[in-house]
């Protein structure tokens, strides 16, 4: 695939391609934690529904995200769509697994549920947390090379510590076929 960049000189717009190795570097780059909340908290469908990243651990292993019910992300009866709060749930296992993991391996969002326990009003929040030992049992089981699918389970809170909800969520994950993850053993260390 070839990339375009455009350059305005005294005679016009002129075009040329970036080689290769310019757009793959690029396309390589890891995000920072930093980075990647404030593009979070920019990206349209959590900047108009309430949802703010308001956590991101420098290790990638934990994360923190708020709803604050405001009058325009209220439903009928007043209380949280519940499209809002399956949202803000929606990316971090994904994000969390692909940045605590070394390259050469295929991180997915499979399947998810959310069970709504109670109406939520006010701020509710939702913490996840990656912790070393689940990342170690996933590097071993995708050692092979075989697909890996893990649930993963959350509790989204109120400001009372009350649950409104519990959502789970199901990562797919599996080591590139073209062999360029480091084996298991290297990778946990």
């Amino acid at each position: 695939m070839l990339r375009y960049r455009f350059r305005r000189s005294e005679s016009g717009i002129s075009i040329f391609t970036l080689p290769p190795t310019d757009f793959q570097v690029a396309r390589h780059m890891k995000m920072t934690p930093r980075t990647m909340k404030l593009a979070m908290n920019l990206w349209p469908p959590f900047l108009f529904t309430g949802i703010r990243v308001t956590d991101m651990s420098r290790n990638w292993r934990s994360a923190r995200i708020e709803l604050r019910q405001k009058w325009w992300n209220r439903n009928y009866v007043g209380t949280h769509f519940g499209g809002s709060l399956f949202a803000m749930t929606d990316p971090f296992w994904m994000l969390l697994i692909l940045h605590a993991l070394p390259r050469g391996y295929i991180v997915w969002d499979k399947a998810a549920e959310i069970e709504f326990v109670k109406p939520g009003r006010g701020t509710v929040a939702v913490e996840f947390r990656l912790d070393d030992a689940v990342l170690a049992e996933l590097l071993a089981r995708a050692a092979d090379g075989g697909k890996v699918l893990h649930w993963f389970e959350n509790e989204v809170i109120d400001s009372q510590g009350e649950v409104v909800a519990r959502v789970r969520k199901q990562v797919y994950l599996r080591r590139k076929q073209n062999g360029s993850a480091p084996p298991a053993e290297k990778a946990a260390a």
